[in-house]
């Protein structure tokens, strides 16, 4: 063992055979809890407002800890994890001027993704994305995200077009 790494290609006991015991402390798991969700069909928005994004299929959830009808997850081990997502933004018409993306730690604003275009010359999609390491405590802390479209006219819509990760959300724990 060289710098608390230990590389084996097979483990027995001294006998060759029976159960062997990992100690105490020792980590088996790594990166985890962790989640993944995704919007499995359009959501339409309130143009220019932010809006919780409905996220209704989970892709992973090692914790179970999706809520479904709140749309945020709650991790239940302390820890930085790095936590991302993105949305599709659209509108009816394809006049999406802006498309923003959220990320809240309970009720406080961590992390925001914005694409812009004009109002001249407004674009037929803009899909911000993320990715931020943030600290949750695992007990009372829950994560969820908003979208925001901003059009010129029409219905804005988080869009999906049978894609399923157009419309993405997760995190996964990276250490203590």
């Amino acid at each position: 063992m060289a710098n608390g790494t230990l590389k084996v290609g097979t483990l027995t006991t001294s006998s060759g055979s029976g159960n062997i015991t990992i100690g105490s402390g020792v980590t088996l798991l790594s990166n985890v809890p962790a989640f993944q969700v995704y919007l499995s069909a359009d959501q339409t928005v309130t143009d220019a407002t932010h809006t919780k994004i409905q996220f209704d299929t989970v892709t992973l959830d090692t914790s179970n800890n999706w809520d479904s009808t709140n749309y945020r997850w709650l991790p239940t081990v302390a820890g930085k994890y790095l936590i991302y997502g993105q949305i599709y933004a659209t509108g009816s018409t394809s006049t999406v001027i802006r498309g923003v993306t959220q990320l809240y730690v309970n009720t406080t604003v961590v992390a925001l993704e914005q694409e812009w275009g004009s109002v001249s010359s407004p674009g037929t999609v803009r899909s911000p994305s993320f990715s931020v390491i943030q600290e949750l405590n695992g007990t009372s802390d829950y994560i969820e995200m908003t979208g925001f479209i901003d059009v010129t006219s029409g219905t804005p819509r988080l869009d999906t077009d049978g894609i399923q990760l157009r419309n993405y959300f997760g995190a996964y724990r990276i250490g203590a």
